[in-house]
């Protein structure tokens, strides 16, 4: 069953432009479904990590307003960095399902129960995790994601009941 979901930022949550404005401050955009789903998984008693290479206060505040509970910026190793979590949340690689779109995430990908990468993903990426969906990032990817573990784990009942 997984209990963790980790998310990469740029090119999964968003669709990995970074725009620039002339005061210098970055703007992304994040699309609410994903949200809405991140948080439903949260209020059904499971876990969220955002491990990103870079760092970014609009991802901070992204992850604020969503609860998310573990949020690391400017990680190399990303799969060190899911180890520490998987300690101190006493989890297994086999409860974690990971999103990841480039060869950063590669290691992290590989380590993982579960591995999903966006239809716009890094080729090589593409070709090594277990699902590649139908969307691209930024465009409810992590949305899709979710949905499938969701469907394949018996759970689309209780997350939906949440609504209905």
């Amino acid at each position: 069953m997984t209990e963790l979901i980790v998310l990469d930022v740029d090119g999964c949550l968003t669709d990995g432009s970074i725009i620039y404005t002339q005061n210098g401050d970055e703007i992304k955009a994040f699309n609410v479904k994903d949200g809405l789903a991140i948080a439903c998984w949260i209020r059904m008693g499971k876990k969220v990590a955002i491990i990103t290479g870079r760092n970014s206060k609009i991802v901070e505040r992204r992850a604020k307003e969503l609860h998310i509970t573990h949020f690391y910026q400017g990680i190399r190793d990303k799969k060190a960095q899911l180890e520490a979590i998987l300690r101190e949340e006493h989890l297994t690689f086999d409860q974690v399902a990971v999103i990841g779109d480039d060869i950063n995430d590669y290691r992290m990908l590989s380590a993982a129960g579960r591995s999903f990468a966006p239809a716009d993903a890094a080729s090589y990426i593409r070709e090594h995790v277990q699902t590649v969906l139908s969307r691209k990032g930024g465009d409810a990817c992590v949305r899709e994601m979710i949905e499938i573990i969701l469907e394949e784990e018996g759970l689309t009942g209780e997350f939906l009941a949440q609504w209905l």
